[in-house]
């Protein structure tokens, strides 16, 4: 069976995409269809509250960071077993770099005519009336190839707004899915990362229900999915990302440590390496069979005492890179390897001091976007000279930084960034996130 497939997206941030994607995933379960789903871009967050709502895994997709073989490959193997295939966006519609990567300048627009399929637009509704019109007919002919089947209302202050808001779009001929009124029941608390993890909602369940019952409610979810497009089924085929940096991978898994691309751990498993996962915040060591550690970002900083006294999980750490075992930490698992990580009350909290790094939360900006990185020298991650693409997302500030340079970067529009991460012996990390190979 071939699966359908639709992109949900929005004229910018903040107009309830992620909401009504959660919804619809839910409603759809109730129902007894079975949709699966993926995210448009550099996210950690909201995949995970997709794979609550459906029961199924969510991918990520990005047109700037990953090659075409493994976009086409991760989206046959969302849309496998499935009817219906929902991808949310990122950001705007058409938001993305200023130079295109290997298949599209990141947009959600560049995704949807990549894979063919139509687009849903969520539009917030509030302070607006027939001017929702103008908008959607704009974004409607801005880009050739890109084909709106229709728009979903979002935040409708009750039955006349709605009945102005149709009535606009009527004129245009646009049609609308649904209109969903303005609630306070389906609000997901957010941090300066984005979206609290889905694992730290007490209520999640009871959460997705109610998005269910709202958006399920309000939304025509026959014409929704007869608006959808066919999707090719995948070839199967297993795209190489990165090489594991060892056979027997201990990774670092807890609320602190969740920002790890699925897609990689998939492509070391599928060149045979095994993943024991391990959480520091219990105060657990790597096992001591593995031949790699990897700390990924997450956030550090809001358990940073915690940290700081698992002592089980110091040790451990510090054994593997004595061994001469392979470290490598990302971002938060980046800090951690530090000597001091400093949480935004300005308290100093001591951490492995495998790096000379030293940072802070009080007083750091946040540090957003696409970075191509090469790399200063070899790794287990990769060659001397190499071009991995990834992107930054942290608000940390560094403090100190003092040693051997993990990569060079540069940002999406071509400007060299100098210098970035740290390399001791068989201990390495930076701020960088890697998603591909270049």
């Amino acid at each position: 069976m071939t699966a359908t497939g639709l992109v949900i997206a929005a004229p910018a941030s903040g107009s309830g995409k992620t909401i009504v994607t959660l919804g619809l995933l839910r409603a759809c379960r109730r129902q007894g269809l079975r949709a699966g789903s993926a995210k448009v871009g550099p996210d950690y967050i909201d995949p995970r509250y997709h794979e609550a709502a459906s029961g199924r895994p969510c991918t990520t997709l990005d047109g700037w960071a990953m090659r075409h073989s493994l976009i086409g490959e991760l989206a046959g193997r969302a849309a496998r077993n499935v009817e219906l295939l929902i991808i949310e966006g990122v950001m705007g519609l058409f938001d993305g770099a200023p130079r295109a990567g290997p298949v599209s300048d990141g947009s959600t627009a560049g995704m949807a005519r990549l894979l063919g399929l139509p687009v849903v637009l969520v539009i917030d509704a509030r302070r607006q009336g027939q001017s929702v019109a103008a908008t959607v007919h704009g974004f409607r002919t801005f880009r050739p190839g890109t084909t709106i089947a229709g728009v979903i209302l979002n935040r409708v202050s009750g039955p006349r707004h709605e009945r102005l808001l149709r009535g606009a779009l009527e004129r245009i001929d646009v049609p609308v899915f649904g209109a969903i009124p303005a609630t306070d029941a389906i609000v997901v608390p957010s941090r300066h990362l984005g979206l609290v993890q889905a694992g730290e909602i007490e209520a999640l369940e009871r959460f997705l229900d109610t998005a269910a019952e709202i958006v399920g409610g309000a939304v025509d979810l026959d014409a929704l999915v007869a608006a959808a497009a066919p999707l090719a089924p995948g070839t199967g085929k297993n795209t190489s990302t990165l090489p594991p940096p060892g056979q027997r991978i201990a990774l670092a898994r807890d609320r602190a440590f969740g920002f790890a691309y699925e897609h990689l751990l998939d492509g070391w498993r599928a060149r045979g390496a095994e993943i024991a996962v391990f959480s520091p915040l219990a105060d657990e060591p790597p096992p001591a069979h593995a031949d790699a550690v990897y700390l990924p970002g997450g956030y550090p900083e809001l358990h940073a005492g915690r940290i700081a006294a698992a002592t089980r999980f110091m040790s451990g750490l510090r054994a593997h890179a004595c061994a001469g075992h392979p470290v490598y930490g990302e971002c938060g698992g980046y800090m951690v390897l530090g000597s001091v990580l400093h949480d935004d009350r300005g308290a100093a909290h001591p951490m492995a001091g495998l790096l000379a790094l030293e940072t802070g939360m009080a007083g750091g900006r946040l540090s957003l976007g696409y970075r191509l990185a090469t790399a200063r020298g070899a790794t287990p991650l990769a060659a001397r000279g190499s071009v991995l693409r990834g992107h930054e997302f942290h608000h940390a500030r560094v403090i100190r930084e003092d040693g051997e340079a993990l990569f060079d970067l540069e940002d999406s529009a071509g400007t060299d960034l100098g210098a970035a991460g740290l390399r001791s012996g068989p201990v390495f990390g930076s701020f960088f996130h890697v998603i591909d190979r270049g």
